[in-house]
């Protein structure tokens, strides 16, 4: 199974992704986690990568596209891999498709997507779930001051720390990550839906209901395909 998941920022693509990772036992890809660990490791693409970075730009599609196909060749993606937000744009869809198209025309096996799911959450409960995180400055634990409060206000209760807001979880930012994924990423469910490999499922309610729609949205996709 080859799975892309789409949603924006709190609509609980991670969480999904984790689950059904281990229910399938395939490997749940991220490109943040593929570019730490490639300027960790000072690969080829991580030191180019890290020259971006110091800069405070973006680092250009060919060079994440590079190493999500690099990464898609690990043995543990034999079986399938999750996708976890990748591709952002369109364009960076194009590239990973080129790519794919590529390796067939070379002879290789090449990977390909069998379904895209879009976890579709409304705006006002995206900010709501974004606003509400706090993170303890200790030991990183997480908690929500809706749904996973502390015992005591403030105080984490693993490790008695100061429970903070993050930058990126202050409204306003909320806001720009938002206008960003609208604006970029928005448009891939079009591009998907052309391909007959999209599949929308409700990201509201509890996470076990979500998960089983999930499981029955790519099913139904294979069934399609």
């Amino acid at each position: 199974m080859n799975l892309i998941l789409l949603g924006a920022p709190g609509a609980g693509k991670g969480t999904q992704g984790h689950i059904l990772s281990e229910r399938f036992s395939i490997p749940q890809i991220s490109t943040g986690d593929i570019l730490r660990a490639n300027v960790r490791n000072k690969t080829q693409l991580g030191v180019r990568a890290k020259e971006y970075m110091d800069k405070g730009v973006l680092v250009p599609d060919e060079i994440v596209v590079s190493m999500v196909v690099d990464r898609l060749k690990g043995d543990d993606c034999i079986s399938g891999f999750i996708l976890d937000g990748f591709p952002r744009t369109i364009r960076q869809a194009g590239a990973l498709e080129e790519t794919f198209n590529g390796m067939r025309k070379e002879g290789g096996i090449a990977p390909f997507i069998e379904s895209v799911i879009g976890i579709e959450v409304d705006r006002k409960t995206l900010v709501k779930r974004l606003s509400g995180r706090r993170v303890c400055r200790k030991c990183a634990a997480n908690y929500h001051v809706s749904f996973s409060p502390p015992q005591n206000i403030g105080m984490c209760d693993k490790c008695g720390g100061e429970i903070y807001q993050r930058d990126d979880d202050k409204e306003e930012t909320i806001e720009a990550r938002l206008l960003v994924y609208e604006n970029e990423t928005f448009p891939l469910i079009d591009y998907y839906t052309k391909k007959k490999l999209y599949r929308a499922v409700d990201g509201t309610g509890a996470v076990d209901r979500i998960t089983k729609a999930v499981v029955e949205a790519i099913e139904k996709g294979s069934h399609n395909t």
